[in-house]
């Protein structure tokens, strides 16, 4: 390709030779080539390569003018180009004369800053492998950004096959993080392994793992991706997550908030009037069951709080179980593995404190115990798997609190791992006949947990069976519900691998067919931004039913889980929904908070806010209750001060209610998760990847929170800690190249889009200078402050090796 060559001479022999080869190269060059296929062009053919020799000319010319209509002529010309191919195309007719053409256009854009333009041409041509040939490293960084925002709006297959280019770009250039990122994106396992063998960095292979561990799968590192064995198990140690709880609470630290919080620290309530502290003095289990929550949350991962783990004063049975036995039957399950909470990602002395509860003789205490095992392992991976050591011999127990506390524990520890043994474990439950329906609802999500998104046929089929065996009146019961989504979260963002499935779903009961639909499109289409999908819920809610159909709840929220992929998809799905609340009936208005909150979650928009405000005083109490819990998970983490005087408000008007003023409880422990410094995101990487187990935590939660009732309210309010699956502290810990923390200035500002911009524009707005860690609010940016390091991953999130810069001078 002609111009593609002052490049290469370019780079050797400085700029004079390159000014000079590039002036000469397009009158050389083409008059060469068009003595041999002058006879092979068309009249109309020649005249266009004609006129793109005149504009190459032209281009190179000194005087300015006479180079910006040259590039203006050159944009027609790709728009001519792109028609005349895609009538070749339904003619048949043979293109080859048009991609020389082709070939000099992108070779020309691409010299000159028009990056997209280029890539704009040759997807409408359908060749962008030519794109790698002409990248250099002055311009692969931005043809990469392109690339990958532009997949979030191209339809399937195309978008794997533009992430796919900017992965080999990505790789050529040694960009070995963000090929990274690109390679989870698409899931592709192979190409994960590839980054790591193709890097020779040990320090950059840590970054490598701090990445995985932050996306939250299960990766075993071989011998071809690191030789050494001391090297190897040092990575795998951060892939499985071991470090989260040591850098948490050294950010806990750091920004002084180890002090535990009790939850009247949260409620606040002496500064609401009178009327409703005054009923706050009695103790009623609901109200304690509540605080358990509220503490849970606050002091998650902190290892210390004022109910659980206070030391007792008197004897070895002092306070700590005196909080447990506060609660009733049901509710001392949530205490005790409330404990697990507190203690969570801390393994070793989160096991040790939870001991206790498993020689108790209460059931309920023994289930949360087991649930609480889970909870402290969720996100770690540990060689010597003590979850499964402590709860699989209680799997099979008779009580079936017992049951669920194992079953759900497995589950929470076990997220995305698709480990064999577990499923051995659980499969038979499903084909129990003797097992009770709480059981197997329980069995099928935490399958769906650890089989996350991997469309395992044996699981599929388990849950399959187990659906068709249930009778006509268990399919009305709203556990029943659960079985469905087990289903579905094993398809979770596969999108066409749902098809199957989704036929054999048509053979079910009436009762449970079309939720059975809506929940397995939801789940294979989430996070996708797919909008005929979107339509296609829309639809399904746009149709007034009699009493009783429960379908249209999952698809509410499948808009808002389809949706959810890009800022735009978010904004449109948001006035969708508002048209849903004035004109649906009630069981949609009923979903409708539920999908806002998933919109927005820990992501605290004001329209939204204002939308849920307005809700939570609805005449139709479930529609207040999912409102309340809503403003929880769009504040989640943050610590907004609006909502939780909103919140405040509504305990003091609700005060008589006492399942209104519970949800009011868990949302107001829900804004303040971790003393603010966690977040309920899904998304990482600045808003670039999805964590599978972390949406799957949310989308149970959520498809509970759809009969609140009979799930939250009644006795299985535990589902709440399917939320620690998308726990992940929100912040910024820089390490030197030991993983130790180093203190260093960061600007911390609002996210600007660049794509495609010229120049180099800045990357973050209105930014304040911190020294990290530093916590990162939903669209913030961080970018190093300092030139004295450098960091070894483009995105500043999470845990972020810097090295010393080897060229930087400190000024005298």
């Amino acid at each position: 390709m002609a111009p593609a060559d002052p490049n290469s001479t370019g780079s050797t022999g400085g700029g004079a030779t390159r000014d000079q080869a590039s002036v000469k190269v397009p009158s050389k060059d083409p008059k060469k080539k068009d003595e041999k296929k002058d006879e092979d062009l068309s009249e109309e053919d020649l005249a266009l390569k004609q006129q793109l020799e005149l504009y190459v000319e032209r281009v190179q010319d000194s005087d300015p003018g006479l180079q910006k209509t040259a590039l203006e002529s050159m944009r027609n010309l790709a728009g001519e180009i792109a028609q005349e191919y895609a009538k070749r195309q339904t003619e048949e007719a043979i293109i080859d004369d048009l991609m020389e053409l082709v070939g000099q256009i992108v070779a020309f854009h691409m010299k000159h800053n028009a990056e997209p333009e280029a890539v704009d041409l040759l997807m409408e041509v359908e060749d962008l492998d030519l794109l790698v040939e002409h990248v250099d490293n002055a311009n692969y960084k931005r043809t990469c950004l392109y690339l990958t925002s532009s997949a979030k709006y191209l339809p399937g297959p195309d978008d794997m096959l533009v992430l796919d280019i900017a992965y080999t770009i990505y790789m050529k250039f040694e960009e070995f993080p963000r090929a990274l990122q690109i390679a989870l994106y698409l899931d592709n396992m192979q190409y994960v392994k590839q980054v790591f063998t193709s890097c020779n960095d040990p320090q950059k292979k840590r970054q490598f793992c701090f990445i995985l561990a932050r996306h939250g799968i299960t990766f075993e590192l071989d011998e071809d991706m690191c030789s050494e064995d001391d090297e190897r198990e040092g990575l795998q140690e951060i892939i499985n997550n071991i470090k989260v709880n040591e850098g948490y609470l050294t950010l806990a630290r750091d920004i002084e908030v180890m002090e535990p919080k009790s939850p009247e620290d949260i409620y606040k309530a002496h500064l609401l009037d009178g009327r409703a502290s005054g009923g706050g003095s009695v103790d009623s289990a609901r109200q304690n069951l509540a605080a358990t929550f509220v503490n849970a949350f606050v002091n998650a991962g902190f290892g210390q709080d004022k109910l659980m783990t206070v030391p007792s004063e008197a004897s070895s049975s002092g306070s700590s179980t005196s909080w447990l036995f506060k609660n009733k039957e049901h509710g001392k399950a949530s205490a005790a593995a409330s404990l697990g909470m507190i203690l969570l990602w801390d393994v070793d002395s989160g096991l040790a404190q939870l001991d206790k509860y498993f020689h108790s003789t209460d059931m309920h205490v023994i289930a949360g115990a087991l649930l609480g095992v889970g909870i402290v392992n969720c996100g770690i991976k540990n060689e010597c798997d003590p979850a499964l050591a402590l709860l699989s011999e209680y799997v099979d127990k008779e009580d079936s609190s017992i049951r669920i506390g194992a079953i759900m524990g497995l589950g929470l520890a076990y997220a995305g791992s698709q480990d064999e043994q577990i499923r051995s474990k659980l499969t038979p439950i499903l084909g129990d006949a003797k097992a009770s329906l709480d059981v197997i609802a329980f069995t099928a999500i935490s399958l769906g947990l650890v089989y996350v998104g991997s469309c395992n046929e044996d699981v599929a089929q388990a849950i399959i069976f187990a659906l068709m065996d249930r009778s006509e009146s268990e399919l009305g019961e709203p556990l029943t519900r659960l079985l469905p989504l087990g289903l579905g979260l094993l398809y979770l963002g596969k999108q066409e691998s749902v098809e199957a499935t989704a036929e054999v779903s048509k053979t079910f009961d009436e009762k449970i067919r079309k939720y059975c639909d809506m929940t397995l499109l939801s789940c294979a289409y989430a996070g996708t931004g797919n909008v005929l999908k979107v339509q296609h819920f829309l639809g399904q809610c746009a149709q007034h039913l009699e009493k009783g159909e429960t379908y249209q709840g999952p698809a509410v929220l499948g808009i808002a889980m389809v949706a959810m992929a890009e800022e735009l998809g978010v904004e449109m799905a948001i006035r969708s929904l508002e048209h849903l609340l004035q004109y649906g009936e009630q069981n949609i208005r009923r979903a409708v908070p539920l999908a806002l909150g998933l919109l927005c979650i820990s992501n605290p928009k004001v329209n939204v806010m204002d939308t849920l405000s307005r809700l939570s005083h609805d005449a139709d109490t479930e529609v207040a209750m999912a409102a309340i819990v809503s403003l929880g998970l769009i504040g989640a983490g943050t610590n907004n001060a609006r909502i939780a005087g909103m919140l405040r408000n509504l305990s003091s008007y609700y005060y008589k209610d006492a399942s209104l003023l519970f949800c009011v409880r868990i949302a107001q422990g829900l804004v303040h998760l971790g003393k603010g410094l966690l977040t309920l995101a899904p998304y990482h990487s600045e808003r670039f990847l999805l964590s599978p187990t972390a949406l799957a935590g949310l989308v149970t939660l959520l498809h509970a929170c759809l009969d609140m009732k009979a799930i939250i309210l009644g006795k299985y309010h535990y589902v709440l800690y399917f939320l620690v699956l998308a726990m992940q502290p929100r912040m910024l810990m820089t390490v030197d190249e030991n993983l130790k923390p180093l203190s260093v200035p960061v600007r911390v500002g609002q996210a600007v889009d660049v794509v495609g911009q010229a120049g180099r524009p800045k990357t973050i707005t209105g930014f304040q200078t911190h020294s990290t860690p530093v916590l990162l609010s939903a669209g913030d940016r961080a970018e190093l402050a300092t030139e004295k390091y450098v960091p070894l991953s483009p995105i500043l999130e999470g845990f972020v090796i810097l090295k010393e810069n080897p060229e930087y001078r400190e000024d005298h």
